[in-house]
């Protein structure tokens, strides 16, 4: 069996219905895995599992609050009692805020922004370590955001949330380790999904002459994301583990806040 292969093995994805999720949940399906989807969007997520259980791959869905305990055991639970492991755990949900002058940031915004962007993380990570250190095994894969390792002066709680997932992820690498458990982390930059493209955001593809901008200097597709993703969970990862992944375009704006 190849080494970038998921065949047999059990992941659950969170935000299974956003741009980045249902690019992973394709790339983890092709790859072999039953593939749990996972979002508040119950509609979203069941059309995506029956896309991929049309092409013979298995895939179910559940609906989750990722801030809400209970509900993030009891799919956990539902994941192992319906195919026997939790073997990779994506924590790809997640959502901006709106910007504000730093001394303008309203508390109850910030109190948002935490509770969805790091406890939403914090919650699945324990309810899935749980679960893999009975196994003696898993991958866990946080998604934050170069806006947590260079900051987003104007979004000072979703910066600050995904910093957090960045500390989370090196300590529970390293508490973690000796359960065999991998914890890494991809952190996007700007990346063309359907929804950004829609607020005319994405850089174009051609100068104003018409030639085509080096590949290099375009924002990465949700499918770039999601091939680091499939990476990480396959065994061509296995000694990987505490290490931060960005994919961005190269730009200075990826890289510095001016």
């Amino acid at each position: 069996m190849s080494r970038f292969s998921l065949e047999g093995k059990t992941a659950i994805i969170t935000g299974g219905a956003g741009g980045l999720g249902r690019s992973m949940v394709e790339a983890y399906a092709d790859a072999g895995a039953n593939v749990v989807i996972a979002s508040r969007s119950r509609d979203k997520i069941e059309a995506e599992a029956a896309k991929i259980s049309a092409k013979g791959q298995r895939a179910i869905a559940i609906a989750v609050d990722i801030t809400d305990e209970e509900q993030v055991h009891a799919m956990v639970s539902e994941t192992v009692e319906t195919f026997g492991a939790l073997d990779i755990m994506v924590n790809n949900a997640g959502r901006w805020g709106r910007s504000h002058l730093a001394e303008e940031t309203p508390l109850d915004e910030w109190r948002e922004l935490v509770d969805q962007n790091l406890t939403g993380v914090f919650i699945p990570c324990m309810a899935a370590g749980k679960q893999m250190i009975k196994q003696g095994s898993g991958k866990i894969i946080n998604v934050s955001s170069t806006a947590g390792s260079k900051g987003n002066p104007y979004q000072l709680h979703y910066s600050a949330a995904k910093a957090g997932v960045i500390s989370l992820t090196n300590n529970l690498a390293f508490m973690w380790a000796k359960h065999n458990i991998n914890v890494n982390c991809i952190l996007p930059g700007l990346i063309a999904t359907d929804e950004l493209k829609g607020h005319g955001i994405i850089p174009p593809a051609h100068d104003d002459e018409g030639n085509p901008i080096p590949r290099l200097e375009l924002t990465p597709d949700p499918e770039n994301v999601a091939d680091l993703a499939l990476f990480l969970a396959t065994p061509a990862s296995d000694a990987l583990t505490g290490e931060l992944y960005p994919i961005r375009a190269w730009l200075k704006s990826e890289r510095f806040w001016q």
